[in-house]
This record gives structure tokens, C-alpha cells and sequence, in this order.
């Protein structure tokens, strides 16, 4: 058969790298970089072969599948479909809307048909027990964009291509190429900054890949960035370096946020965090003299106790030192579909209602992962009887999965969006598999909003849609409907997703409905296989400011209110001899789905403990030895590696590992299964402000086994 050539953009993780791959019949025979492709620039990390490794992988389920008393038996899409309206009907009926809840897990957003009708499924239930994987991740950022810029989405972005100072907290790009900064061959861009005379300042745990490559690395102890933060804006404020310049006439706050923060010591706030005084006093003189400046904070940031106040204090200090909306600071892109600006954006809303058991805050229209378990084992009104899960694994990817575990073993019914038998999944008495990435189109409704440039890709399905399979959109789409006949109520069919991103393209910012020049379309984006370039990031304020008198809310009140409640425990002696787990990332892996790809799990072990030589020591353990870790949650027992890598009195064991649970097909992944950190992470220790799980500086033992 003759040999072509497909374009398209990868999906696993949000660097969207372009590919070129090429293929004979249904034989995938090479994925390289596409050099083309004007954000990516040919860069591939090696999760791209995932993709051929996903569609062809034997453990992938291809037609729906339903529990029997004698196993898991093959059933066709319309009695699928059917049986699972009619159970989620029959429960609502007699329970209430609450008694059905859904799950979505990380890899919706990486598929568009997900984003724009995963919400259908059960939206004739009309339930609020929502949950996803936001509340394991990012929830802090989307609030405080929320309260500050008025829109849930409404994130700055680094502009590390024009930037000379970049300051990163708790983020490793070098493993991610990214996170809520869609910024592919990370390593290039730095080799760049650092060439025109730049620098990058990173604090983390651990001596990390991107710790091997920034200009200077500081160690701080798990959970205290708001320590070092605090100490940076009170240097700032003391000193009179703030200098918001054309920010002042519309950001609001200033003065009240820059009084609450005078209260600090910054030798106090030192000893919190373990970075002396003097270099927190010089990294925040250089942040302010920096002509161009970015701070940055991810995920080591937002999943902690005092997250939120953490990422708070990162976009102060963008603000008051004028590098927000500049040049080589941080910006708000202008994505081709634009997802805040647009007649059915959704900004957000906080604490309109609040979980059953512990009331917890809902943050728009989602509540807190971390409550999902016992909202499922507390009996009583509103208790969730029926699960819905998406793309997810949360036994093991939410806090304290092993409680999890054991309420998803107790509902009385539980459907899958899912194309693999996993962990989660072998509780569900029905699981419906959408097609592979490479058998649908896909255009990125996320990442662009978060990328460090704006560009525009839309990739067409590199196979034909098998016969008899479902994408994801018509599984949520088919479902939605069969409830909403059961129910008797109107149930509108709605556009399919390549439709719905043409009329975003058209009513976009470079779309003909706003006469710009380009009139961007679907036909004119499929044209250009490897995508368009938009050009770079552009100063837009107040205009791209979503409240409604275009200001900047610089000091919230419930944040300022948290301050207080961080400058009460910030004495708080640390305990002798305590360690505080962590997490980390490997290049070659995106959360636990990725587990069951034979290349990229291959090589040296790396679902180990790494321990600091001298706690090593202190405790009478062996490197290489297998030891106990106990928290408050949970126990798991490990491997543990002697690594400078951590800092003394942290220990890191990776998330998405723990496949040695029993029900599951996942041949590759089951032998490599390691063991799962979210058997210790702990529901109860949360990020109180947002209720964001505080996967982070989680206190634990270690012993041998």
C-alpha cells in the first residue's frame, strides 16, 4: 500500500507538540516532530510513540463491556446505552438528583469531543455531585483568576521567549514542557533566555531536571512558598521597588495587600521556609530591577495547605512590579477560539453550595475530589449512589485512594468512559470505550488559552472510525438522550465538535464575524495541517479584564482573611526528625493511563522512594532496602533509593503507580505496578481556601518493612 504522510498535534500532555507520521495502510511507521508546526517547532518528547502504542495496545477495550456474575462479557452500544439511562434514571428517581454524581478525569482535556459534550451525559439528571481532576491540580490558579481577573480562565502566561528574569516555583518543565503554560521544548526557550543575558531562579524540593538547567536552585521545605513569597513582596514593599506603572489606574488593592504583608518578619518567614534571609532579599531586588520579569508557579504550589494563598501571592507580585500585560513578563494569549471572551463562557462562581458531609465549597459547579469518598459512604439525603466516571482513575490519582476504592465497591451502580480496565474502572458495572486519539479529529480548546504563543491546529483522524465503535462526544451525546426520553423531557441535539469550532473560529478574535483580516475558519485551519501562527502574546489590558468595570481585584477579601490565618500557625515549630512526602514527574510518564505503554516504562526503576543519605542514615535504612511509609491515611510498602536529589527531611514517591490491584487488564502496567503515593496522601489535608487536595508536604514515617 502506498506510504503517507499525517499531520497532526499530540494530545498526551499539554505541550500539543506537532507531529509528522507516517503510515501505510493501518501501519503507524514512524512519529517524528513536525518542524513546521509554529509552537512546537519539530520539538517531541518521548510520550509521542505512546500514541501508536495506546491505538494498537491489546489491553485497549473496543466495545462495551458489562459485569455478569461469570466476568465481563461483550454487549452492543445500544444495549449499553440503554441499561446504563435506565439504572441512572431508576436511582435518581428514587434517591434524588444528588444521588448521581460524575467524575472527569485529566485526559478530557486533551480530547475536544469531551470538552464540548461530556457535560451532556447527565445533564437531564440536573445533579451537582461533580467532581474532577481540577481539585487535584490546578483549582488555585482558576480561582484566583476568577476573583482577580474575572474569568476562571483567565490566567497569565510567562512570556519566556522575550523574557530576561523567570522566577519558578514548585514547576518542572523540563519534564512537563508545561503546565498551565503550554510551552514545548522548554529546553531551547531557556537556552534562549539565558543567551540574551537572562536567568531562571527555580525553588523546589528536589534537584529536579529543571534544576539542572536553571541558573540557580534553592531547596524549601514542602508547603512554605508562601513563606518565601511573603518575604520577596515584603522586601518589595520595605524597599519601595513596587512599581506597578500602567497597571496602577485599574488594579485595586495595592495599598490593603501591601499593609497586610507589612505585619511579616522576613527572618521569620526565612526560618519557615529554610532560604536565608539575605537571598530572599536579593531575589526580590533582582526580580524588581529585572526589565522583564515573569514569576511562575505550578503544581508543587497549587497542591498544598496554603495553595491558593501561594498563587496569590505569585500574581501580586507580577502586579506590583508591572510585569503583568508586559512584553517578556506575563500575558493573557488570544486563542483563535476564545473560550472567556465568547457568548457562552462560563467565568466561574464559588460557594454557591457546599458538599453534603463536610462543606466542602463548590468552585464552578465542581466540588472538591477529596470529599467524593465520603459523600459515598455516609448515608443519609443526598448520599451518592451512582457514579459516572470519565477518563480517570481516581483510586489512583485522588486522596487516599484506598478509601475510594473501598466506596466505589459499595455503590449500587457505576458506568465507565473509559477504553482500559483499570484500577477505578473494574468497580463499574459498564463500561463504554470511545475510540483511540488517532481514530478522531482534535483541536485543542485548552492549551492555546494557556500557551506561551498564539497559534491555531486542527488535526484530522489519522484512521477511519471503526465499525460499531462510538467517539466520546456520541457516547455522552447517545446517553444524554436515553435518559432524557426515560425522564420525558426535551432533549435538543447538539453540534458536533468540529461544528462547534468553526462557529468559534468564525466568532473569534481572527474570525470574519469580527472582520478581521484573516477570516479564520475550519476550512481555512484544515488547510494548513501544521497550524497557523497568531503571533506572539500582546499586552490586553483593561480590556481583556472580564469584571465588569475592567479592574484588577488585587487583594480579595477571603485571601486577605487567609493571610491572618497564616501568619497564626506560621510559628509553629517544626517537628524534629519529621519527613514530608512528595511527589514528581517523569518525562515518560502523564499519570497512570500511560503505565501500559512497554516503551515507556522500559529502563532503570523510577516508582521508588528517594530519601535524603543523611534520614537514610538517622533511621538504620539500606539503600535499596524495602520500607514502611505510614500517614495518617494510609501505609505502602517500597523500594527506598539513598538521593541527594531531595532535600534532608523529604521524601518523594511518584504518583499514578499502585498496579497491583486485583481486577484489572493492564498487562504492561501490572508489571511494573509499584505502589500508589495517593494511599497516603490524606482527604482531611486540604487546601482550606479552595478545598484543593494538599497532595504536597503530607507528613510521614518511614521504617523498614
Amino acid at each position: 500500500m502506498p506510504e503517507r504522510t499525517h499531520f497532526r498535534a499530540c494530545n498526551l500532555c499539554e505541550a500539543i507538540c506537532g507531529l509528522e507520521i507516517r503510515v501505510r495502510g493501518t501501519e503507524i511507521l514512524s512519529i517524528r516532530g513536525d518542524h513546521a508546526d509554529p509552537l512546537s517547532r519539530g520539538h517531541i518528547c518521548p510520550k509521542a510513540v505512546a500514541l501508536k502504542d495506546i491505538h494498537q495496545d491489546p489491553d485497549r477495550l473496543r466495545k462495551p463491556m458489562r459485569r455478569t456474575a461469570n466476568g465481563w462479557e461483550e454487549i452492543s452500544w445500544d444495549a449499553a446505552l440503554d441499561l446504563a439511562a435506565e439504572r441512572l434514571v431508576a436511582i435518581s428517581q428514587e434517591h434524588g438528583a444528588a444521588s448521581i454524581a460524575a467524575y472527569y478525569g485529566n485526559p478530557n482535556v486533551h480530547n475536544y469531543g469531551s470538552m464540548t459534550h461530556g457535560s451532556r451525559a447527565l445533564a437531564p439528571l440536573k445533579t451537582r455531585s461533580r467532581y474532577s481532576a481540577t481539585s487535584v491540580d490546578q483549582l488555585p490558579h482558576q480561582l484566583l483568576a476568577y476573583w482577580m481577573y474575572g474569568h476562571q480562565l483567565l490566567v497569565p502566561i510567562a512570556d519566556i521567549d522575550r523574557s530576561d528574569y523567570f522566577l519558578v516555583l514548585g514547576a518542572n518543565p523540563m519534564a512537563s514542557n508545561g503546565s498551565l503554560m503550554t510551552v514545548p521544548d522548554f529546553r531551547a526557550r531557556l537556552k534562549a533566555l539565558q543567551a540574551r543575558g537572562g536567568r531562571m531562579v527555580l525553588l523546589d524540593p528536589r534537584r529536579t531536571e529543571t534544576a539542572e538547567v536553571a541558573d540557580e536552585h534553592h531547596f524549601i521545605r514542602p508547603g512554605t512558598d508562601a513563606a518565601f513569597l511573603l518575604g520577596l513582596l515584603k522586601t518589595i514593599f520595605d524597599e519601595g521597588l513596587a512599581r506597578p506603572g500602567r497597571l496602577a489606574p485599574f488594579a485595586d488593592g495595592i495599598e490593603a495587600a501591601a499593609q497586610a504583608i507589612g505585619a511579616f518578619d522576613v527572618e521569620t518567614l526565612s526560618a519557615h521556609c529554610g532560604i536565608p534571609a539575605e537571598t530572599i532579599r536579593r531575589i526580590a531586588r533582582e526580580f524588581a530591577a529585572a526589565k522583564r520579569a515573569a514569576a511562575y508557579g505550578r503544581i508543587g504550589v497549587s497542591i498544598q495547605r496554603w495553595g491558593t494563598l501561594s498563587q496569590w501571592l505569585i500574581q501580586l507580585l507580577n502586579i506590583v512590579t508591572g510585569n503583568l500585560d508586559r512584553e517578556g513578563g506575563v500575558l493573557f494569549p488570544q486563542p483563535a477560539v476564545d473560550m472567556i471572551d465568547s457568548p457562552a463562557s462560563k467565568p466561574g462562581h464559588f460557594a454557591s453550595w457546599r458538599s453534603r458531609v463536610r462543606g466542602l465549597p463548590e468552585f464552578a459547579g465542581e466540588l472538591p475530589v477529596a470529599a467524593l469518598a465520603e459523600e459515598i459512604l455516609t448515608p443519609g439525603e443526598g448520599q451518592i449512589r451512582a457514579l459516572l466516571t470519565s477518563a480517570g482513575n481516581p483510586v489512583l490519582s485522588t486522596p487516599n485512594g484506598a478509601q475510594l476504592d473501598r466506596a466505589l465497591d459499595s455503590l449500587e451502580f457505576m458506568v465507565s468512559v473509559d477504553i482500559y480496565l483499570n484500577e477505578t474502572t473494574r468497580h463499574a458495572d459498564l463500561i463504554l470505550p470511545p475510540t483511540s486519539a488517532l481514530e478522531h479529529d482534535h483541536y485543542d480548546l485548552i492549551f492555546h488559552v494557556f500557551a506561551v504563543r498564539n497559534t491555531a491546529r486542527y488535526s484530522e483522524p489519522l484512521f477511519d472510525k471503526p465499525e460499531g465503535a462510538l467517539h466520546d462526544w456520541e457516547i455522552f451525546e447517545g446517553l444524554g438522550a436515553r435518559i432524557a426520553q426515560r425522564l420525558g423531557v426535551k432533549h435538543q441535539p447538539s453540534p458536533r465538535p468540529d461544528q462547534i469550532i468553526d462557529m468559534g473560529l468564525r466568532s473569534g478574535p481572527y474570525g470574519g464575524m469580527r472582520k478581521h483580516p484573516l477570516d479564520l475558519s475550519l476550512a481555512k485551519l484544515k488547510q494548513q495541517p501544521s497550524g497557523i501562527d497568531l503571533g506572539p502574546l500582546l499586552p490586553s489590558l483593561p480590556q481583556r479584564l472580564q469584571h465588569a468595570d475592567k479592574r484588577i481585584r488585587c487583594a480579595p477579601p477571603e485571601v486577605l482573611a487567609e493571610l491572618e490565618s497564616f501568619a497564626s500557625e506560621l510559628p509553629e515549630a517544626l517537628v524534629d526528625g519529621a519527613l514530608s512526602l512528595i511527589g514528581r514527574r517523569h518525562l515518560r510518564s502523564n499519570n497512570s493511563w500511560m503505565h501500559n505503554s512497554a516503551r515507556l516504562v522500559k529502563g532503570p526503576t523510577r516508582h521508588q522512594l528517594l530519601m535524603h543519605p543523611q534520614d537514610l542514615a538517622a533511621r538504620g535504612l539500606l539503600d535499596g532496602s524495602a520500607v514502611r511509609i505510614r500517614s495518617r491515611a494510609g501505609e505502602v510498602v517500597v523500594k527506598v533509593e539513598s538521593s541527594d536529589e531531595v532535600m534532608p527531611g523529604v521524601v518523594s514517591l511518584p504518583h499514578g503507580w499502585g498496579h497491583d490491584r486485583e481486577g484489572t487488564r493492564m498487562g504492561v502496567a501490572q508489571a511494573h505496578a509499584g505502589a500508589s503515593n495517593n494511599d497516603l496522601t490524606d482527604e482531611t489535608y486540604l487546601d482550606r481556601l479552595s478545598g484543593n487536595a494538599a497532595l504536597n508536604g503530607v507528613p510521614v514515617t518511614v521504617e523498614a518493612a
